[in-house]
């Protein structure tokens, strides 16, 4: 059982439904957070790049390390359980992990919304539904995320300061 661990509300609860499915069928379960260099691959050429390389990976163990805490309340120490950090695009990574025969992929679906809301924020959950070769689960994202985004939007819309100046620019 592979799953996405961004740390998004969508992948926490991913992770949580990828461990009832793992438990329920005993199987390994393995929390994957993909990460890429800042500046790409040529900061990674360059000597500074290194050690800047080496600094990005840890903070994505750490990153890796709260998020499993933020669902289980600390990072699990069952031996089934195998936190696992890679280089790359997330849905490259997830995809290229889950390749073996009897793997599942957990992702979670992204944000709900307009058409455009969803091309713009699934791009890894789509990826991995069109490219993996097991078994793909799109978790939807919590209830709570998707009334905290459209509350945000309302206080925006409320709270925003309506100038003279502003109103015949626009």
């Amino acid at each position: 059982m592979i799953a996405g661990a961004c740390g998004s509300p969508g992948s926490l609860v991913a992770l949580r439904y990828a461990e009832v499915l793992a438990r329920a069928h005993d199987a390994d379960f393995l929390p994957v957070l993909a990460w890429e260099p800042t500046g790409g691959g040529r900061a990674a050429q360059l000597r500074a790049g290194v050690d800047l390389v080496r600094e990005v990976q840890d903070i994505a163990c750490e990153r890796l390390r709260e998020t499993l805490s933020a669902v289980w309340g600390e990072v699990p120490e069952d031996p089934r359980v195998q936190p696992h950090v890679e280089r790359g695009p997330a849905g490259w990574v997830l995809v290229s992990i889950a390749n073996r025969p009897g793997d599942v992929l957990v992702v979670g679906a992204g944000r709900r919304g307009t058409l455009v809301l969803r091309w713009a924020c699934c791009r890894v959950a789509r990826y991995c539904a069109a490219r993996a070769s097991c078994p793909v689960v799109l978790v939807p994202p919590p209830d709570l995320a998707r009334d905290a985004t459209r509350w945000r939007l309302v206080w925006d819309l409320r709270h925003r300061a309506v100038t003279p100046a502003r109103l015949l620019g626009e």
